[in-house]
């Protein structure tokens, strides 16, 4: 049996060091807009005290942004402007500062005052509304954004803000090396960047995927502290009511 050989001129992509590309035309939306709506429902449904205005001022901008944001894209993240990203932005900072409101309410809230079921329950809701929208903000900010990442040729990304396990699995089993992002042309989607937050949130620093910008260690930062001061406060305000 012979070896197959590359075309005169040409390199094969094992060859030449380049990823073949596998990558579908654009990432799928139903995970990052379940998760958008569930950020929007988990803040509606707080305790007024640590609300900022009327019920649902906030939650309503919020959903007029994500529903402009599925008109241009429904199903996959396949088109994107200038228009489109600065929305996509806006509505990640209008959630995180809505919700970092409301965690130093909730905070206030928990230090002053007896009845602590309400708030502990609160104090819930915002640390799972903080796991989402820094999920989206990380999402949104590696290599360009969610448009720019399954559809630019990987040579020109801009730097990346984040490095997954994948990126370092080349050389591994075998097994393993064939998800590795140079051999399969691997992409992270909204449920890695989520699970980033999540374990981040947690753990309060970073687990398997680290990151590499200064906005990247910036963000990361912010919502482990954010995270902590909150475990913290929850524990001991827990510990208090059963004593």
């Amino acid at each position: 049996m012979t070896a197959t050989k590359a075309a005169p001129g040409k390199e094969s992509p094992a060859a030449s060091g380049d990823a073949p590309e596998h990558r579908p035309r654009g990432e799928v939306r139903l995970p990052a807009a379940l998760a958008t709506l569930v950020a929007i429902a988990l803040y509606a449904l707080l305790p007024q005290d640590v609300l900022i205005g009327p019920r649902f001022v906030i939650p309503g901008l919020e959903m007029l942004l994500l529903i402009s944001l599925l008109v241009v894209n429904p199903v996959r993240m396949s088109r994107q402007n200038r228009v489109t990203r600065g929305l996509s932005i806006v509505i990640v900072v209008v959630i995180a500062a809505a919700n970092l409101a409301s965690l130093g309410l909730v905070l206030r809230e928990l230090v002053s005052k007896q009845e602590g079921l309400p708030l502990l329950v609160a104090a819930l809701q915002v640390w799972a509304t903080d796991v989402i929208v820094f999920g989206l903000a990380f999402w949104e900010i590696d290599r360009g954004g969610p448009v720019v990442r399954n559809l630019v040729d990987r040579r020109r990304l801009p730097r990346a803000d984040f490095r997954f396990p994948q990126d370092e699995d080349k050389g591994t089993v075998v097994e393993v090396d064939r998800g590795s992002s140079q051999a399969s042309g691997w992409m992270p989607t909204f449920i890695d960047y989520l699970y980033v937050s999540l374990s981040n949130s947690s753990a309060f620093s970073p687990t398997d995927t680290m990151p590499l910008s200064h906005r990247a260690k910036l963000l990361m930062g912010v919502e482990s502290t954010a995270a902590l001061i909150t475990s913290v406060l929850v524990i001991a305000r827990g510990v208090g009511n059963l004593s």
